[in-house]
């Protein structure tokens, strides 16, 4: 036997070994809903854009009811910049006049939507690109902010414009999909009570349509590896007590609080937990899914 053939056994039965290690955890999600938040860096580079395509085939393929809620932060910007209309933030959170607004529907539901439910088709699957407008998937409601004034320390209200937030969830299309084998892909956009159009976070938006799913998984790709101790190292597990904690005491800080928020929000509300993944490794889903150690940090109810 060359060489050649002794390193394609190798890698035959490293692959199979993979498989063996994987088949347990196939069995104990089959038939679970997932939904899984993309973004970050895993959406903009284009090799690990077509793995997440893959990944996401495989899931269902395997029995996984999986929904896709996407963002789309740094699209949204290149377009405003080339119509050369202004925006600014408050708490992350984009200021969207209905000039933005109108632009933040167009690249989201539109291109950005689309291009991720044609990735999955080419990829073998059977998506289907939405919006929260759609069905009346998400009802909105506009998002209030204040601020404390550290001179006279008046409370403020801020006006964000069309920002808004999850108010109610009509599942009735996603129960419909879960029947089939189509795989929705959702942009953030809500209506309001009055007919509004709201821009919402992408975090946001996947939590609030996992708890109305009592998803078994809610995951949220990122562009870090997940929650770091004081130390620097990645906490592989937590539940909902001790992330609080860590809120608190400031181990936990900066735009890693939200998603953390978001994450015990779902676990509150009856998701059985959520991970929070470094979306820029390759097949970070399937690691946290299919392997013992996962690929990212799980937070659990109390």
């Amino acid at each position: 036997m060359s060489k050649a053939d002794d390193e394609l056994k190798e890698k035959s039965l490293a692959q199979a070994a993979v498989l063996g290690e994987a088949l347990p955890y196939m069995r104990r999600h089959a038939g679970e809903t997932f939904v899984i938040k993309y973004g970050g860096h895993a959406m903009g580079d284009k090799t690990l854009a077509s793995q997440f395509a893959n990944d996401i085939v495989l899931l269902e393929h395997v029995g996984i009811n999986p929904i896709v809620v996407h963002g789309g932060g740094p699209q949204i910007a290149e377009m405003l910049d080339r119509l050369k209309i202004q925006s600014s933030f408050i708490d992350g959170l984009r200021v969207t006049d209905a000039a933005t607004v109108e632009v933040v529907e167009m690249v989201l539901a539109g291109s950005i939507n689309k291009q991720i439910a044609a990735s999955i088709n080419d990829a073998g699957g059977f998506a289907v690109g939405l919006s929260g407008k759609d069905g009346n998937l998400i009802r909105a409601t506009k998002v209030r902010r204040t601020q404390r004034d550290p001179d006279s320390n008046i409370e403020k209200i801020l006006d964000l414009g069309f920002v808004g937030e999850p108010k109610t969830i009509t599942t009735h299309v996603l129960d419909v999909f879960k029947e089939t084998d189509m795989i929705p892909v959702i942009a953030p956009i809500g209506s309001g009570d009055k007919g509004e159009t709201f821009n919402i976070n992408a975090d946001t938006a996947a939590g609030a349509i996992a708890a109305a799913m009592t998803a078994k998984r809610l995951l949220l790709l990122t562009d870090v590896a997940g929650v770091l101790d004081a130390d620097g190292k990645l906490i592989q597990k937590m539940d909902a007590k001790q992330a609080r904690q860590m809120i608190e005491d400031g181990t936990i800080q900066g735009g890693m609080i939200p998603k953390v928020e978001t994450c015990l929000n779902a676990v509150e509300d009856g998701v059985d937990a959520a991970v929070i993944i470094d979306g820029r490794v390759p097949h970070s889903l399937l690691l946290e899914l299919f392997t013992e150690h996962g690929a990212g940090t799980l937070i659990e109810a109390d």
